[in-house]
């Protein structure tokens, strides 16, 4: 994107920013700063875009989700570089000279408040830098052609996991399992299970 249009998309969306009021903004960001703490799944934008509407807010469904994308992009790239609520705002200030002062005081206080445990749960995640499962969804069934059941009509397990990346993306992975495939990987997660639990 050159650079001028990057500009002008920035400029856009502080303008947005700063039309909401500093409570409403507030609430935003608390949605977003919650799911980088790891104390959520995810940030649920049809949730906000709910609020948004109760607070007679028009934003459009493109806006809106730039808006959530710029906070959650900000936040993040502000933990990843461990920095102050002051050195925030610079950054701010130096992408964008739209910027009201309300918004910027709401944004430095909440990442003053928050900051450091963003930060520090980023360093988790990028010392673990695995996905974290969401959903485990199973069927049972029966096999009419498979590359791992020696006779048709023999049953099977289908599973389906939903995986949250370290990227914060879900992504879905199914497999298709005999049933004493099923029952070793049931007993192996018993025994994860018992062990997490005298962690």
């Amino acid at each position: 994107m050159p650079a001028a249009e990057e500009s002008y998309g920035i400029n856009k969306i502080a303008d947005n920013i700063c039309g909401l009021s500093p409570d409403l903004l507030a609430e935003v960001c608390q949605h977003i700063l919650t799911y980088l703490q790891g104390h959520a799944r995810g940030v649920d934008s049809a949730e906000i875009s709910d609020r948004f509407q109760r607070a007679r807010v028009t934003l459009d469904h493109e806006a809106l989700q730039n808006l959530i994308r710029f906070l959650l992009l900000t936040f993040r790239s502000a933990g990843k570089d461990n920095l102050t609520g002051d050195d925030l705002v610079s950054r701010l200030e130096k992408g964008s000279n739209k910027w009201s002062k309300a918004a910027l005081q709401v944004l430095h206080r909440l990442w003053s408040e928050h900051g450091a445990s963003v930060h520090a749960q980023q360093e988790i995640q990028a010392s673990l830098s695995i996905g974290q499962l969401a959903d485990v969804q199973w069927k049972l069934g029966m096999a009419v052609s498979s590359d791992t059941c020696r006779s048709l009509n023999s049953p099977y397990v289908c599973l389906l996991l939903k995986i949250i990346e370290p990227s914060g993306h879900i992504c879905q992975k199914s497999f298709e399992m005999t049933i004493p495939q099923f029952q070793n990987f049931h007993k192996q997660f018993k025994e994860m299970a018992a062990v997490m639990e005298t962690v």
